[in-house]
């Protein structure tokens, strides 16, 4: 029996996480990265409706947010064991600090950025999926826990812009600052 050819591909990292405010790209884009890459892809939120058999909005109404965070943070803890992983974060995932804590000390993360104008267009058309955005005026809604949880994004060593930018365009972004942040500093 022959042996299997050992295939390296070369690449800035086998595992990153995408953080960033609902709404930013994330799912999109870490979709796109992960295929450029080479690596799998999980969206956290999609990971955890189908281990419970519920989705996120039912998650939320039936069994409230701090059952959805005990679940999100046991799927941090889980997912950063793995290698060979493009993984994107629910929009408050890198609020709790254990997982932030965790995220980082596997890295690399990165921050994905958008207005809340940006936000509300792209989220504007499910609401329903989005029960955090549940209420009358759902853009001020974004401004504030935009700004609660601006300070917390900023702690991830990468930052990228999605608004007004394609899709590929930010992928190229990403993986260029990938192989920087993979280079030793000296």
């Amino acid at each position: 029996m022959s042996e299997r050819p050992v295939i390296q591909i070369e690449r800035p990292t086998t595992w990153v996480a995408l953080t960033g405010f609902m709404g930013v790209g994330k799912s999109r884009i870490g979709r796109e990265l992960a295929r450029s890459l080479v690596l799998h892809f999980i969206d956290l939120d999609r990971y955890i409706e189908r281990q419970m058999g519920l989705s996120v909005a039912d998650i939320f109404r039936h069994l409230g947010e701090p059952t959805f965070r005990q679940l999100e943070a046991a799927a941090v803890e889980e997912l950063t064991q793995k290698d060979y992983l493009v993984l994107s974060l629910g929009g408050g995932t890198f609020v709790n600090p254990e997982n932030r804590a965790r995220l980082l000390a596997r890295g690399p993360v990165v921050a994905l950025w958008a207005s809340p104008e940006t936000i509300f267009e792209r989220v504007r058309r499910r609401p329903g999926e989005r029960p955090l955005l549940r209420g009358p005026d759902p853009l001020q809604r974004i401004c504030q826990l935009m700004a609660e949880r601006e300070g917390l994004y900023r702690q991830a060593p990468l930052h990228v812009s999605t608004d007004g930018r394609r899709i590929p365009e930010v992928v190229d972004e990403i993986i260029k600052r990938l192989w920087d942040y993979a280079q030793p500093r000296g």
